[in-house]
Parts: C-alpha cells; sequence; structure tokens
C-alpha cells in the first residue's frame, strides 16, 4: 500500500492492520468491537506487557518492520511460556509518525501475525496513535491448561539448572552490526529475530520445574531473578556451555571473550529452569549448573567465584547487549 500513516488515517491504519490478521479457536470475539473475548479454560489468564521503542530496542537500518513485529512478538509470548503457560492472544498498542510510510506497519503487523502463529496464538485487537516515534507496546496472554504457574521462587538447594534455546547468538549479531556488518547471517538474525522456544515452557512445567524465566536480560541478570526470588544461590559451570565456532570466531574478531556473551548477552529468549536433580530432561535441555545453599545474599556464581565482567540489561543503566 502507498502513501503515509497520516493520509490513510487512523480507522483507515486500523482497517489495514486488522485485515491482515488470522485467528485461532481460542478467541472468540476478535478486533472491530470494544474489546476482544478469548477463551480461558483454566479460568486463570497469564498476562504480560512490554514495550519496544525505536532507537532504543530497535532500529530501522538494522531490522525490517517485519523483523520488529517479529521480535516484539517473540519477547512477550516468551513471558508467557516462561510460567509454564500456553500463549493464546496478543493485544498491540502503536504509536506512529503521520509521515511514516503504510508499509511501514503493514509489515509489522505481518510480522507479529507470523510470531503469533508460530506460538499458536493471535492478534486480537490494539490501539494506535500519532507520535514523533515509532513505539511497539504489547500485551500478551495465556492458558495455564491446569497447571501451577512456574514462577522463579521454588529453586531449592539441590536442584539441576537447565537451559534450552540460544545463549549469547543475539547478543554476538548486535556485536556485528554495531561495527557495521552484517554477517554472519545467523547471528545477525538472531539479534533482529529472536526465536524462543514455547514450547519448552508448559513441557518444562509437566516435568515438575521448580522455578523457570526466559533469558530476557542475560542468562546471570535472569538467573539472578530466581536466586533472589528462591533465596538460594545458583552456580553456572562454564565447561557445560557450548560456545559455536562461528561466535568464537566473531569474538576474536571484535574482541570479546564470547563466554560475556553467552553469560550476560540478552534477548535471544532462551529459557531456563530448575529442575529436582532425578528429573530426566528431553535431550533439548542442556544442564549448566546447580542450585546450592545461600552463603550469605542470594547470587549466581560462575564455576564457583562472583563474576565480576559488567553485563546484563538494565533500562535506566548502560545499553549492554
Amino acid at each position: 500500500m502507498k502513501g503515509t500513516v497520516g493520509e490513510l488515517g487512523e480507522f483507515g491504519l486500523i482497517r489495514e492492520l486488522t485485515s491482515r490478521l488470522t485467528t485461532t479457536p481460542a478467541v472468540r470475539i476478535g478486533p472491530g468491537d470494544d474489546a476482544a473475548v478469548v477463551a480461558a479454560p483454566d479460568r486463570r489468564v497469564v498476562a504480560s506487557t512490554d514495550i519496544l521503542l525505536e532507537g532504543r530496542h530497535f532500529r530501522r537500518d538494522w531490522s525490517t518492520a517485519y523483523d520488529v513485529g517479529r521480535k516484539a512478538a517473540a519477547q512477550n509470548l516468551a513471558d508467557i511460556a516462561a510460567m509454564g503457560a500456553v500463549p493464546t492472544a496478543l493485544l498491540l498498542g502503536l504509536v506512529v509518525p503521520a509521515e511514516l510510510p503504510v508499509t511501514w506497519p503493514s509489515e509489522m503487523m505481518d510480522g507479529l501475525r507470523d510470531e503469533c502463529q508460530v506460538a499458536g496464538a493471535s492478534v486480537v485487537g490494539g490501539d494506535v496513535v500519532r507520535g514523533d516515534t515509532i513505539m511497539v507496546s504489547i500485551t500478551a496472554l495465556g492458558d495455564l491448561r491446569n497447571q501451577e504457574p512456574v514462577t522463579r521462587a521454588g529453586a531449592q538447594p539441590g536442584d539441576l539448572v537447565a537451559v534450552t534455546g540460544w545463549l549469547g547468538w543475539s547478543a554476538a549479531g548486535y556485536a556485528v552490526l554495531s561495527r557495521g556488518f552484517r554477517s554472519p547471517r545467523a547471528f545477525v538474525e538472531a539479534h533482529r529475530r529472536p526465536e524462543p522456544p514455547y514450547h519448552a515452557g508448559p513441557a518444562a512445567a509437566a516435568l515438575g520445574a521448580t522455578a523457570m524465566c526466559d533469558v530476557s536480560d542475560g542468562l546471570i541478570a535472569d538467573l539472578g531473578h530466581i536466586a533472589e526470588a528462591s533465596k538460594v544461590r545458583i552456580d553456572i559451570r562454564s565447561g557445560s556451555i557450548d560456545i559455536p565456532t562461528q561466535m568464537n570466531d566473531i569474538g576474536q574478531a571484535v574482541g570479546v571473550d564470547p563466554m560475556q556473551w553467552v553469560l550476560t548477552g540478552g534477548e535471544d529468549h532462551a529459557i531456563v529452569a530448575t529442575f529436582h536433580p532425578d528429573t530426566k530432561l528431553p535431550a533439548r535441555w542442556k544442564v549448566i549448573g546447580e542450585v546450592l545453599n545461600p552463603s550469605a545474599l542470594p547470587q549466581v556464581t560462575v564455576d564457583g567465584a562472583p563474576w565480576t565482567s559488567k553485563g546484563g540489561w538494565d533500562h535506566f543503566g548502560d545499553i549492554e547487549s
């Protein structure tokens, strides 16, 4: 579609965006009414929300609108899965400048729709507002399907720490992009468009996971949330974490130890969980550490020692990906 958002107008833009959507059986009333109606067979709704701001969370010279849509959906739907729930629906709040070409929000909506389809969910409504910069606000919903939610607070001394999904790939891709390169493509794409293992969250709940979260701020930071909530110490065994050859090559090229990306790089949206030590984990899960009694304050250590290198994501601190 040609023209700008301003030329199309609010209601024209809404029609354009909603025309691109698909639905699922969980959606009883979708876009077009005052509110959506989504089935909640479990009678409990898992909800999460997040914001992507242009210049802070994405750059249009690095990522296409479609990439931004996939990423915006993925990081929210991953939160639902990390509670042990199945994603069902997504709501969009979109702020765009009037002079923005209509193709940008249209392609972004395609990305949202396609990522939702991967997770088994659908976009059910939202709002659009004129603003000076692009902001994408997402609220994701999910269903526990009669399972208890897996929080950050249940880890016990003796539990295994295991992860499934990519670690450090997004941070390595960010390092490549920030130096003006576009390859290795797999790592660049991991930064632009993460691939959370949605199925692994509910599966981990069924296996009896004692605590769980997705790796959005960095492995140490997110395990730190579990350690604090559970009042335990978590020790990561660095030798149990495989680093791909290409990530090592990128690290050598930019002068960074790739273990730094693995331990502190965010936005991969892998899922990390703790399990009873006798749990038989599927091959997709990699045991990388254990839960210990806290020696003092709850903390995360690496090979028995505190990790002193800077890293992890803090929205009000320095940017570190």
